[in-house]
């Protein structure tokens, strides 16, 4: 199933969100404007809002601040990608340049900034101080994650206990608060928000395990981003870990050298990947997560929502982009 088909009961909120965003992005500074609808209307899956939607509807939520809160998420998101390209110094997302590669590395930390701050601003509007919790403490723990991840940048000795920290932190989290939002919007029993924060954590793990994967098995036009980005980088992800773990001496020495210097031959580094369990041990941790995922959910009540949060499942895991 596509994604598509699997947003297909939420795509009135999903449109709706478009608009919310749309309206929320105007301002008079024109270059906030221009950035802001530059990274957004690069469009992207959308998972973090529509996990917002889907759970809140999934628990029965009838009103409308499900869309108010899924643009905020999408506004967090949004942040975080123009900080990280500058972090990271990229100039390809989503098969185009990023915005610092078109606007320069200032406007864009400070749109971010905008959108950080135009979010909490739209957050406050849904009244509950329990959904402001839930989000002021995702940011601060994506914050955290970025910063671990700068530490482990270059450093081959990183373990997967490390990795995993960040991958929960910087990249698992948004998920996480994005449908125990969703959940405490309906006004979920405790046990339910719970489930929900485990299904978010879960997809996020495998999303982002899997696009370890695709970082050295995919095409870089269909991902839209540059194939061995993280490796010229020097961050040290599943793949790149595992072979330190499992190589031959000649294979460790050359993803330590890769990674401490972001200079290697990218080939001689997939045929070692390909060459090890590397990439299988990698699916196999992201289909663990997807699995827990739908363990999550075995409480939800039957319905055409949760039997899509059931599909996002098998979809993180199977994808090629």
């Amino acid at each position: 199933m596509n994604l598509p088909e699997l947003i297909a009961p939420i795509a009135d909120d999903m449109k709706a969100v478009d608009a919310v965003i749309r309206g929320r992005l105007d301002s008079e500074v024109v270059l906030i404007r221009t950035i802001a609808d530059y990274i957004i209307g690069a469009g992207g899956k959308r998972m973090r809002p529509a996990m917002v939607l889907m759970i809140a509807r999934a628990l029965g939520y009838q009103g409308d601040h499900h869309r108010l809160l899924a643009a905020v998420v999408e506004f967090i998101h949004t942040a975080t990608l123009l900080h990280d390209d500058v972090v990271d110094e990229s100039d390809l997302r989503r098969g185009r340049e990023t915005a610092n590669a078109m606007f320069g590395n200032a406007a864009s930390v400070l749109v971010g900034d905008y959108l950080y701050s135009r979010s909490f601003e739209m957050m406050v509007e849904a009244g509950s101080m329990r959904i402001m919790q839930i989000l002021s403490e995702a940011t601060t723990i994506i914050a955290e994650g970025e910063v671990l991840q700068l530490l482990n940048v270059h450093d081959p000795d990183v373990s997967q206990e490390r990795y995993l920290q960040v991958v929960r932190y910087k990249t698992a989290k948004l998920f996480e608060a994005a449908a125990q939002v969703g959940a405490v919007l309906a006004g979920a029993t405790p046990e339910q928000e719970d489930a929900a924060a485990a299904y978010g954590r879960h997809i996020g793990t495998a999303f982002q395990l899997v696009d370890d994967v695709l970082d050295y098995s995919g095409d870089a036009h269909a991902l839209g981003k540059n194939v061995g980005d993280d490796l010229r980088e020097g961050k040290p992800t599943l793949p790149l870990i595992r072979v330190m773990e499992t190589g031959t001496p000649a294979q460790r020495d050359l993803i330590r050298n890769a990674i401490q210097t972001g200079d290697a031959d990218f080939a001689a580094v997939a045929q070692a990947i390909q060459a090890t369990d590397a990439l299988e041990h990698a699916r196999q941790a992201a289909d663990a997560e997807a699995e827990a995922a739908r363990q999550a959910l075995a409480g939800f009540p039957i319905s055409v929502y949760q039997e899509s949060l059931l599909e996002f499942c098998a979809f993180a895991v199977n994808r090629d982009r």
